[in-house]
C-alpha cells in the first residue's frame, strides 16, 4: 500500500482572484474537482511518501515551495534542498524521487501541468480494482524527454471527475504494469488528496 502523510498541509496566501467562466476541458474538471483552483495560493506543501510491501516499509518526506521553486527531501539518511528551475547532476536523483512521489500526491493536477503529455477521449468501462462502472481516460507521455519516456496511465474516474483507480503501463505496454486505487480522500485547504493506494489485493 503507498500512503500519503499530509505533514503540515499547506501554508497559503491571501490573494484571491475572479475568473472568467470558459468552457473547460476534461484535464481542467478533473484537476479542478481536486481542488486546482487553491493551488495557486499554496506557499509550501509538506507531505510524506510512505510504501508498505509486504513486511518491508520505505518512507521520504517532502518539503516544496512551488513559488520559489524549492525542494527539500528528509530521509533517515539525508536532508537535500534544491532548486527546481536548475536541475543540477547532484540533484538529479533527488528530482527523479520527488517527481514520483508529486506524481502520486497530485495526479490530478498533472493533468494541467504535464502540457507536454497527451489526454485521450474518455469513455465508460469496468474498473480493474473496484469492477464498477467508471469513465476511463489514458495519458500518454511522449518517446522523448522526462525520466519515463512513452509511460502510459489509464486514468478512472467517476461522474463527479474524481480519480478512484489507475493503470500504469510502462513505455505504453499492452499490459499493466501496476494498478492502484486512489482511496482515503481528505481535503486541505480546499485540495482534495488520496491518501491511500492499494493493489486488487487490499494490499
Amino acid at each position: 500500500m503507498y500512503r500519503l502523510l499530509i505533514i503540515c498541509v499547506l501554508i497559503l496566501a491571501s490573494c484571491k482572484q475572479e475568473k472568467p467562466e470558459i468552457e473547460l476541458t476534461l484535464a481542467q474538471k478533473i484537476a479542478n474537482a481536486h481542488g486546482f483552483e487553491n493551488w495557486d495560493k499554496v506557499k509550501e506543501f509538506h507531505f510524506t511518501f510512505n510504501v508498505n510491501k509486504d513486511s518491508s516499509h520505505f518512507g521520504r518526506s517532502w518539503v516544496w515551495k512551488p513559488k520559489a521553486n524549492e525542494v527539500t527531501m528528509l530521509t533517515e539518511k539525508d536532508t537535500i534542498t534544491y532548486n527546481t528551475s536548475k536541475i543540477e547532476q547532484e540533484s538529479i536523483n533527488t528530482d527523479r524521487a520527488f517527481i514520483n512521489d508529486k506524481y502520486w500526491a497530485l495526479l490530478p493536477f498533472q493533468l494541467i501541468w504535464d502540457t507536454s503529455a497527451t489526454l485521450g477521449e474518455p469513455f465508460k468501462v469496468e474498473a480493474p480494482i473496484s469492477k464498477i462502472e467508471l469513465n476511463k481516460v489514458t495519458l500518454t507521455y511522449p518517446s522523448d524527454g522526462g525520466y519515463t519516456p512513452g509511460d502510459a496511465y489509464d486514468i478512472f474516474y467517476d461522474d463527479y471527475f474524481i480519480i478512484k483507480e489507475w493503470v500504469y503501463r510502462k513505455a505504453n505496454a499492452n499490459e499493466p504494469s501496476m494498478t492502484n486505487t486512489f482511496e482515503n480522500y481528505e481535503k486541505f485547504s480546499g485540495i482534495k488528496i488520496a491518501q491511500d493506494h492499494k493493489k486488487a489485493e487490499g494490499n
